[in-house]
């Protein structure tokens, strides 16, 4: 449908109702398999740094604008210095199984006036990477922001050369949405960022599909997908 104004001149589709969403809160969101909450350095930090030194070549710090941190006071110290406001809001993500933080996550971007809102700083250790635990909490994020906030558009922003980010969007149903050139400098060289966005109308069809992935009956007994979160969408 095209809407226009009093002049003839085409504009957006109204927005009634609209009113100013609250900020994400401070408050853990639990799964089956993990629970994604505050990071707090005195608890996380020695955790996290263990599972990110699993990683030999450090390179899940490749397109992150900080580290690697080669010791773990460095690494604690700027967790203490950078991760514990508001925004961006930084998450750990804990595994369920061993009750252990094995990455991170963070909202960022907040704007609460037009209910958008941004995840990033996603860094998963070695220990998360292509888990259960790891969908899931990408799931519990997208349900605080729509179905508990009540955002309209949840963004997905990355280095365009960072294939793994971009590939982990595309499966939990993003949308890619362009390219910003020379977007920024970090480390000293350029990035040209992708866009990708999920927005609230998309959501019931997603969430539904995340429910049903996430069933135990979708693994078998060593905990193996059955089906693949993509043959859960649009069904």
């Amino acid at each position: 449908m095209t809407y226009t104004n009093e002049l003839g001149q085409p504009v957006g589709f109204p927005v009634k109702g609209w009113r100013q969403r609250s900020r994400p809160p401070r408050n853990a969101m639990t799964g089956r398999y993990c629970v994604v909450e505050p990071l707090q350095p005195g608890i996380h930090a020695a955790d996290l740094y263990q599972a990110y030194m699993e990683d030999i070549e450090h390179r899940v710090w490749t397109y992150m604008s900080y580290g690697p941190f080669h010791t773990f006071e460095n690494y604690r110290s700027w967790l203490e210095s950078y991760c514990t406001g508001d925004d961006p809001l930084f998450h750990a993500v804990i595994d369920l199984k061993t009750s252990r933080a094995t990455g991170v996550a963070s909202y960022l971007n907040v704007k609460p006036d037009v209910g958008v809102v941004e995840v990033g700083h996603i860094n998963y250790s070695p220990r998360l990477q292509r888990t259960t635990a790891a969908t899931e909490a990408m799931h519990l994020m997208m349900r605080r922001v729509f179905d508990e906030l009540g955002y309209r558009r949840y963004e997905w922003k990355c280095d365009v050369l960072n294939a793994a980010s971009r590939r982990a969007a595309e499966r939990l149903g993003f949308e890619f949405e362009g390219i910003f050139r020379q977007a920024t400098i970090y480390k000293g060289r350029n990035r040209d960022t992708a866009w990708y966005s999920i927005i609230d109308a998309q959501w019931p069809a997603l969430k539904k599909a995340f429910e049903r992935w996430l069933e135990p009956v979708n693994f078998d007994s060593q905990g193996r997908q059955i089906k693949r979160l993509s043959n859960f969408f649009n069904q």
